[in-house]
């Protein structure tokens, strides 16, 4: 996993979200038990700014080894790859891999490839691997496609438990959302459902809009790079309470609902999804009268990883110039 940053400033510390609801250690998707999260950045000058998260699950999943899963799409313009299957099946069978949108089809043969070449998966004959993706022409050179399979076997060889590096970093290096510098967001909440459990969520923020903070808009301070009708935003939750498919695919919706709250424009060419999964295969579903906090600590923990990508990140100047800002400056 790539080094932590050298500002760890996240919004609860700069007063941007409320200290409300109780979170787990690290405040991130890797506080759910099991779930670990890796990133590759690739940056060449002048205008190679790009990369891969990567998120996997326990001991690994396969299609002997599923986990439930559920998908919300807000709109579809976009190139998840595997989302048929997802959705059809609620189920998942691979780690979930982020990247850019031109790069997202050479990283899912690169998951593929890494799937079948692990133990115990050598009988395997069907695979259905899941990578998401944003546009992040505005600050890299897209049509370069420079992700290569070792970038997403590194991704996935090297994530870990421990705090998740946020901002301009794996699949989040060229992104904005909202007028900023944005990337890769995380945060978690600890859920009572029959028992105590952790739910986490992790963004790729990419989208359109104003951004809305404590009921008021906070616009760049200066004009920022043009935002095209490109944007989008991979939301990837994570619980360790035994939800089904369905029951999942209820709480992948929320996170999509939490982009309202920040402002989100929901543009004709933004690609808003959601996928939720379970580690805890194979317990009975709660009933669904139980499901209410989970569906608030999901909207919560995704508007929060949502300002916790905007807080990371630092400003950038791209390819013709395009100057991107970040949020700490807006804030004074």
């Amino acid at each position: 996993m790539a080094a932590p940053q050298a500002h760890p400033a996240r919004a609860r510390d700069l007063g941007l979200y409320p200290a409300t609801g109780r979170t787990g250690a690290h405040n991130a998707i890797t506080d759910v038990p099991g779930v670990r999260v890796g990133h590759t950045t690739i940056i060449r000058a002048p205008s190679i700014r790009t990369g891969v998260s990567a998120i996997r699950f326990g001991d690994g999943v396969s299609p002997g080894r599923a986990l439930p899963a559920g998908l919300s799409v807000g709109n579809g313009f976009g190139k998840l790859i595997g989302a048929t299957q997802l959705a059809e099946l609620g189920h998942l069978e691979t780690p979930i891999v982020l990247t850019s949108t031109l790069s997202a089809f050479r990283a899912a043969d690169a998951l593929l490839t890494w799937v079948l070449d692990q133990p115990g998966n050598e009988q395997v004959r069907t695979l259905n691997p899941v990578v998401g993706e944003c546009n992040d022409s505005v600050l890299s050179d897209i049509r370069a496609r420079p992700v290569r399979p070792e970038h997403v076997h590194a991704a996935l060889d090297e994530a870990d438990d421990g705090a998740v590096p946020e901002g301009s970093v794996g699949a989040g290096t060229g992104l904005v959302a909202l007028g900023f510098k944005a990337g890769i967001g995380t945060a978690s909440r600890i859920i009572e459902v029959d028992d105590e459990h952790t739910l986490g969520v992790l963004v790729q923020a990419n989208f359109a809009g104003v951004l809305r903070v404590h009921g008021r808009q906070v616009r760049p301070p200066t004009p920022s790079a043009p935002q095209p009708d490109l944007g989008s935003c991979m939301v990837v939750l994570a619980t360790s309470a035994p939800l089904d498919g369905r029951q999942l695919s209820r709480l992948a919706a929320r996170a999509v609902f939490a982009l309202g709250r920040l402002g989100a424009a929901y543009t004709h060419g933004s690609g808003d999804y959601a996928i939720a999964v379970s580690t805890s295969a194979g317990r009975l579903p709660p009933p669904d009268r139980a499901l209410s906090p989970v569906f608030e600590a999901g909207l919560d923990a995704t508007e929060e990883a949502v300002l916790n990508a905007l807080v990371a990140a630092d400003p950038v100047t791209g390819p013709g110039g395009n100057v991107v800002p970040a949020l700490r400056d807006a804030l004074g």
